[in-house]
């Protein structure tokens, strides 16, 4: 399968011409490190990496992300803004709403979000994982950079995931062309991390919310050392705290190392 053509890309419908700098590579570590290298000699706001195939593409808590051209999207966006790395608190879950928003315009059904990062899709009466965000931080004199890693399963992969995981083609019709892919993420992302740096998470608290997996279900949330906690899951706050409610009121969770899990 050929690379994406960042000239297609460029003429996409919607697509703000300009916007991004758009960079296809057909293989490396990953799409985050290689975009961190470019943004410390000078790569400006709006790039974006593609990598067909990831050696040593990361996902969360440690985890791997590994990619093939047919059967996933790899990419990662370089957004910078003004002020520290406190005010970008909510940030990746924002990244979820954008991410969502570009594939139901695509007529996806059944997208989900998980805290922190997480685009679940709705199968058989649970949820699988459709695509997953690692946004990496930085400060430099002029503010703080944000690494905006994102895989999206194209086709379900194997059997060899710790979790159920499914594809994009579960959720439409018929599967489209990568670049319309991208094309109609990159959209919702610049239209939401313009919002958010003007009103934080608090902008797309609503949206993310009312595609929230578990809102108002029992779940548990297990720590890396094995604790656990019960309780109602209430949504997030506007600094994308989760709130849970348990026996002892209503507990604000802000780590992300937590596994949340269906009670």
């Amino acid at each position: 399968m050929p690379l994406i053509d960042p000239a297609l890309l460029r003429s996409a419908p919607g697509l703000a011409a300009g916007r991004f700098a758009i960079i296809a590579v057909d293989e490396c570590d990953s799409s985050s490190s290689e975009l961190l290298r470019r943004a410390a000699q000078g790569a400006p706001t709006g790039t974006v990496v593609v990598a067909d195939r990831q050696t040593a593409g990361r996902g969360r808590r440690g985890r791997s992300w590994l990619s093939a051209p047919a059967a996933s999207l790899t990419f990662s966006l370089l957004w910078r803004f003004s002020g520290s790395p406190a005010k970008l608190s909510g940030l990746s879950l924002a990244v979820g709403v954008a991410l969502a928003r570009g594939l139901e315009s695509l007529g996806a059904n059944g997208i989900s979000l998980k805290w922190p990062n997480d685009v679940l899709l709705a199968a058989a009466g649970d949820f699988a994982k459709l695509a997953g965000i690692l946004v990496e931080l930085a400060t430099d004199r002029e503010g703080t950079q944000a690494v905006i890693g994102i895989g999206v399963n194209l086709q379900a992969p194997g059997d060899y995931l710790p979790q159920p995981a499914a594809g994009l083609d579960q959720a439409v019709t018929l599967l489209p062309d990568r670049h319309l892919v991208l094309a109609a993420i990159l959209r919702e992302l610049a239209r939401v991390l313009e919002a958010f740096a003007v009103d934080g998470f608090s902008g797309a608290k609503m949206a993310w919310q009312q595609r929230h997996a578990w809102q108002g279900l029992a779940v548990r949330l297990v720590a890396d050392d094995g604790t656990a906690v019960d309780g109602i899951c209430e949504g997030v706050d506007d600094d994308g705290a989760l709130l849970l409610a348990t026996a002892a009121g209503v507990q604000r969770i802000l780590s992300g190392h937590v596994s949340l899990r269906r009670a």
